[in-house]
């Protein structure tokens, strides 16, 4: 057909359905406006298909092997016990292929058009979709860019996705890695370290500052556990380039010092960058402003520079997090129909499911220092947690700061047992702009791992009851369990 010809009348076109896209476009049939959806490959995305779950099905299996000898001690005979990574992918499959299913359910019942094609913008409101042989025109009243990014590697090293993995890669292994080594500064590299040790792999990191932009009590106490667990850790380390053979890999590395070393092992992960998926879509000839580094810029509406088109998730840059996405997916939505609605990623999380699982809101304590004139820290351990101790998983420390002027909350960080649950506690706390009080006055189940978070806001002030008077500042205490 001839392009501009025949155009297909949509309230909303969106591009990419992945968690951002879906999302938002069964907020916008929700609100009453006709949608057609376009995804080049699987609805999903990325997230869905490659990253977000089949990672968290492997971290929930890796807990699973975590509680083995804890089972053993509480009196359950589990007789011999054996890791077999073929059944995990079968079952990875398995739950990917019925989330995916469930998406598609809810598109065709909220009546969203989903079309399996490669969309581009052949002007401000017309955008062509090829699928196959066919050749669509869609004229649209506003439209949702939600096309992701994808991973592009460190200059100096090939990544193969046989022995040099990245991100989709080394969930689709299909032999345990022997010796893993582990190169990247996020939750992605955090969560493969600690899956695969619980698996039974030798696991190595390499990290340039070895905190991973997390707390720095925090990044002390995972430090700790990897110690006690024989995570071989190198700090303040770059990878210059990356060697494999047939059954091995050999990095070399760059010490902050300027010395050279090398780490072998079987396997490498690498954490890469990303890079918007925008190529083909068209959007230069819009004039759609982008950031620096290429994302698509947005505002707090997830409007471009053209505010009837609208960009979600990955695309735009900043932290890589479905979390994100949605919020922005629903919002792009809701200021389609004419809704007030806004994005404000000031007390976006992050969540690392690792062993024990990772979750931090709000500021860190150095970054507390820099903007406030006098803050108070208060953490607790979590072996004074008596659940803790009754399930055995003693590993871990919450810590809360606040502003000593006006009681405050600022921060809330966590490790151990129960954190990425807890955690949403802290971020209602940070957006209600809680006081002190308002943390402390609400009741805690006990016994539960919520007790934890209690104690830490009393040990801002010293009241916390299960740690000794003279342990209630600082950060390494010993605490007495209930």
């Amino acid at each position: 057909m001839v392009v501009g010809e025949l155009a297909h009348e949509r309230d909303v076109v969106i591009i990419g359905g992945g968690p951002g896209g879906y999302n938002a476009a069964i907020r916008a049939a929700q609100l009453g406006l006709s949608v057609t959806l376009i995804e080049k490959a699987e609805l999903g995305g990325v997230c869905l298909n490659k990253g977000c779950i089949p990672s968290k099905v492997f971290t929930h299996a890796a807990q699973k092997m975590a509680e083995i000898s804890h089972i053993e001690e509480i009196g359950i005979k589990l007789g011999h016990v054996s890791f077999q990574l073929g059944k995990l992918q079968n079952y990875k499959t398995k739950v990917v292929t019925q989330l995916r299913q469930g998406v598609e359910a809810l598109c065709k019942a909220n009546r969203i058009e989903v079309i399996c094609g490669k969309a581009s913008f052949l002007s401000e409101d017309r955008i062509g979709v090829e699928s196959g042989e066919a050749f669509a025109v869609y004229r649209f009243r506003h439209a949702i860019i939600a096309t992701g990014a994808s991973y592009v590697s460190p200059p100096s090293i090939t990544i193969d996705h046989d022995r040099i993995l990245n991100a989709y890669s080394i969930y689709g292994v299909e032999a345990l890695p022997n010796h893993l080594l582990v190169y990247g500064d996020d939750y992605i590299a955090l969560e493969v370290a600690m899956s695969f040790h619980a698996f039974g792999s030798q696991v190595s990191v390499i990290t340039n500052d070895g905190t991973f932009g997390l707390d720095e009590t925090v990044a002390k106490e995972l430090q700790r556990i990897w110690k006690k667990r024989k995570i071989k850790l190198y700090r303040h380390c770059k990878v210059e380039s990356v060697t494999s053979s047939p059954d091995a890999v050999a990095a070399t590395l760059k010490t902050a010092s300027g010395e050279t070393v090398t780490a072998e092992g079987s396997h490498i992960f690498v954490a890469c960058e990303a890079k918007a998926n925008i190529d083909e879509l068209g959007i230069d000839r819009l004039g759609i402003r982008r950031t620096e580094q290429g994302f698509i810029e947005i505002n707090h509406q997830a409007q471009t520079s053209l505010p009837h088109i609208f960009a979600v998730g990955d695309v735009t840059g900043g932290p890589m997090l479905a979390v994100k996405a949605i919020k922005q997916g629903k919002v792009a939505a809701e200021t389609i129909a004419g809704k007030q609605s806004e994005i404000d990623l000031t007390f976006l999380p992050t969540i690392v499911h690792s062993i024990p699982p990772i979750a931090s809101v709000g500021l860190t304590e150095e970054e507390a220092k820099a903007q406030y004139e006098d803050i108070r820290v208060g953490s607790f351990p979590v072996a004074g947690n008596g659940y803790a101790g009754i399930i055995g998983q003693k590993d871990g420390v919450v810590k809360i700061i606040s502003d000593t002027k006006h009681d405050l909350i600022l921060g809330v960080h966590m490790i151990g047992v129960g954190a990425i649950d807890l955690i949403s506690s802290g971020i209602i706390g940070l957006e209600m702009a809680a006081h002190e009080e308002d943390m402390k006055f609400p009741f805690y189940p006990h016994p539960s791992n919520n007790e934890s978070l209690l104690e830490a806001v009393e040990a801002l002030q010293a009241e916390a009851v299960h740690l000794p008077p003279a342990k209630q500042k600082g950060n390494e205490k010993k605490a007495v369990s209930r």
